[in-house]
């Protein structure tokens, strides 16, 4: 018969177990989704020399993701506009919960958890007219949405929890896109935004770029370590023209778009994948898979140099430089000094590595 002693031993046993972390998943560096040779999708891990940590299987092509802080745990999104968001255990391989976009509303491939890992931030939009909103949910035993806000655009793609200011960054890309078959809708009209929300919703602080440039879409974003915001921009006017595709933004402040001498302005054939900041926050990477190149910049805007490498896309920090993947398997490193390769996988890499915190 169970005595209380006997109830507060098992109590004190259970808790001196330690909980799993990332270094018992293998100690990925980051996730990335991937399309495998013979046609199924997983999420991996990938730690700091390019090899395979885990694979966990998805039902169907991944986007993004994003790492719970402290647990092996993981979030897939589906490509956009997508319907399926799934938590992962990165240990067991099991699915943890099944998220689901709410009834007329569609996720939007990405996400992030608040820092104490309490909560996951779901970016979404209405099918019918894009209007961009932030679900939110209780990140636990089990997963439970607890509500959801306005983003103050339409098409939000990206979002970010921001330290400095204490809650999201957004990136409202100003695309209406028609539900049956991704079709843009506004492009004489479109009205990108990058919108910093409280953790209850309320719009902080909303800037645009210039009228010239609101065919512009803000689509990905990279925060340094003191709090700028750099946005990834696809052009979705004129291809005879060339804008900048980097913008870089401090609180308070105006919106910077950064040009680049007029020898490089087509080299990214006016698409931005993904973006990055190296460890230190002096420079930021920017990647197109359409023009095989990564441009990397200074913290001021400055083009510094250009690497090559053939359907580049992903991007993340790692020591002395950026780890890169591209569409045919395979993890290099780039600085400076060029592009090294590290390993190749049976696999295509998609759009975007997500770092891991732990």
């Amino acid at each position: 018969m169970a005595t209380r002693r006997g109830f507060l031993g098992s109590l004190l046993a259970a808790s001196a177990v330690p909980m799993a972390g990332w270094a018992d998943a293998g100690s990925p560096k980051v996730l990335a989704a991937a399309r495998d040779a013979d046609g199924s999708y997983a999420l991996y891990g990938i730690d700091d020399a390019g090899e395979r940590s885990f694979r966990v299987a998805l039902p169907g092509r991944g986007h993004a993701g994003a790492a719970h802080p402290t647990r092996p745990e993981a979030v897939a999104f589906a490509r956009r506009p997508g319907r399926f968001a799934l938590v992962l255990d990165c240990l067991t391989g099991s699915v943890l919960a099944e998220l689901a976009a709410p009834s007329g509303c569609a996720f939007n491939g990405h996400g992030c958890f608040s820092p104490d890992g309490t909560r996951l931030f779901t970016c979404e939009q209405v099918l019918e007219g894009s209007a961009g909103q932030i679900g939110i949910w209780q990140a636990g035993s089990p997963y439970r949405r607890i509500g959801a806000f306005a983003t103050g655009g339409i098409g939000p793609h990206e979002l970010r929890w921001h330290l400095q200011s204490g809650g999201l960054v957004v990136a409202n890309g100003g695309i209406d896109t028609d539900p049956a078959d991704r079709s843009k809708l506004n492009l004489d009209s479109m009205a990108p935004s990058l919108v910093y929300l409280s953790p209850d919703g309320r719009i902080v602080e909303q800037v645009a770029l210039d009228a010239d440039l609101q065919q512009n879409s803000i689509r990905h974003l990279a925060i340094a370590p003191d709090g700028m915001v750099a946005c990834a921009l696809q052009w979705e006017g004129d291809p005879g023209h060339t804008p900048p595709l980097l913008a870089l933004h401090r609180q308070g402040q105006s919106l910077h778009p950064c040009a680049v001498p007029p020898d490089q302005a087509g080299a990214m054939q006016n698409y931005a994948g993904s973006i990055a900041f190296d460890n230190s926050g002096e420079t930021v990477a920017l990647s197109s898979p359409k023009g095989g190149v990564v441009q990397v910049f200074s913290a001021a805007g400055r083009l510094l140099y250009s690497l090559h490498l053939p359907d580049v896309c992903g991007i993340a920090a790692r020591s002395g430089g950026f780890l890169l993947t591209d569409g045919h398997g395979g993890i290099a490193h780039g600085d400076a000094a060029g592009v090294t390769p590290m390993t190749r996988a049976p696999c295509a890499w998609d759009n975007h590595i997500v770092p891991v915190a732990g």
